[in-house]
């Protein structure tokens, strides 16, 4: 994983107009994508997701995930139409000391009386830039030939 990549990881967090979303697998096996409102990265790299519910999907995914080494998929939609994909696994839930103190005390000064089930740390495994138009140069230099008929036909005319 390059430097640049980590950097514009970080450069999404920080901006409150970034949509995260994190990607887990139920017990069947289907995935389940939900919105992940408090998301992070801490000083190592490894991305910190707050989770609200005890009894949230999200959280008992990520329990399993943890257990029996499945992995998780965190997407970052940027406001310029930029899009990063992160594969991790879960290494550690926090519940309790410094970290979740901080995170919980942030958690309530956003949102009032809220709990917060713990601190969920994800590694980083790999991440993949899906921005549409650095995809479609990728593409068309993989490809040079492949192209719809219709853009063929506009091209022309």
């Amino acid at each position: 994983m390059t430097d640049e990549l980590h950097k514009r990881i970080g450069t999404l967090l920080a901006d409150p107009g970034t949509i995260a979303t994190i990607a887990t697998l139920e017990e069947s096996g289907a995935p389940c994508c939900v919105p992940s409102l408090f998301l992070k990265q801490d000083e190592s790299g490894m991305l910190v997701h707050l989770e609200l519910l005890e009894t949230s999907s999200t959280h008992r995914n990520l329990l399993r995930s943890i257990w029996f080494d499945r992995p998780v998929s965190v997407t970052l939609s940027g406001r310029e139409k930029q899009v990063l994909v992160i594969s991790g696994r879960p290494h550690k839930a926090l519940v309790s000391g410094s970290m979740f103190t901080a995170c919980y005390r942030e958690v309530r000064s956003r949102m009032g009386d809220v709990d917060l089930a713990a601190v969920w740390l994800i590694e980083q495994l790999q991440i993949r830039d899906e921005t549409y138009l650095i995809r479609k140069a990728q593409e068309e230099a993989l490809h040079p030939f492949y192209q719809h008929l219709d853009r063929l036909v506009i091209h022309h005319e």
